[in-house]
C-alpha cells in the first residue's frame, strides 16, 4: 500500500492526467500527496570550456513552475486532497530520485507524452525511463498520446 506519494509535476497534458491519476490512487490508499515542480539550471554558453548562470532566466522560469505548481495544489485541494509542493532547481530525475529518498517516498508518479518521431525521441531522452533505471521506490508513468 503506498503511504507516500510523490508527483513530478510540470502542468502540460501529461502531467495533468497523472495528477488525475495521484488524486485517485490516494485517495484510495490514504496516501499523503507531494507535487514537485523541477525548472533547470540556466547557464550561457561561454566557450568550449563553461557556462554563465543566467540569472533573470532562472528566475522567471521559477515563477513560471510556482505558477504550475501552485495550480496543481488547487486542483488537488478542490478534489479534498491536502497535499503540499516545493519548487526544486536541477537536473530532473536528479532531484526527483533526492527529494524521494527524503520524504521516503513509496511511489513516484510522472505524466509521459510519447513523442512523434524517432528523432524526438533521441534528441530529448526519456525522463521517465532514467526516473525507472534511478529511483528508489516505483514509478507510475501515465502516458498520453
Amino acid at each position: 500500500m503506498y503511504k507516500q506519494i510523490l508527483l513530478a509535476y510540470d502542468g502540460s497534458k501529461a502531467g495533468q492526467k497523472a495528477l488525475l491519476d495521484c488524486s485517485e490512487i490516494a485517495q484510495w490508499s490514504q496516501a499523503t500527496l507531494t507535487l514537485i515542480a523541477v525548472t533547470p539550471l540556466y547557464m550561457d554558453l561561454v566557450g568550449v570550456e563553461g557556462g554563465v548562470y543566467d540569472r533573470t532566466l532562472a528566475e522567471h522560469e521559477k515563477e513560471k513552475y510556482t505558477a504550475v505548481l501552485a495550480e496543481g495544489l488547487q486542483q488537488l485541494a478542490s478534489s479534498g486532497h491536502q497535499a503540499t509542493g516545493e519548487v526544486l532547481v536541477g537536473e530532473t530525475v536528479d532531484e526527483v530520485t533526492k527529494y524521494a529518498k527524503k520524504i521516503s517516498a513509496d511511489l513516484i508518479v510522472v505524466g509521459h507524452k510519447h513523442l512523434d518521431g524517432w528523432a524526438a525521441r533521441w534528441w530529448r531522452g526519456s525522463v521517465s525511463k532514467s526516473l525507472i533505471e534511478h529511483s528508489p521506490c516505483s514509478v507510475l508513468v501515465v502516458i498520453t498520446h
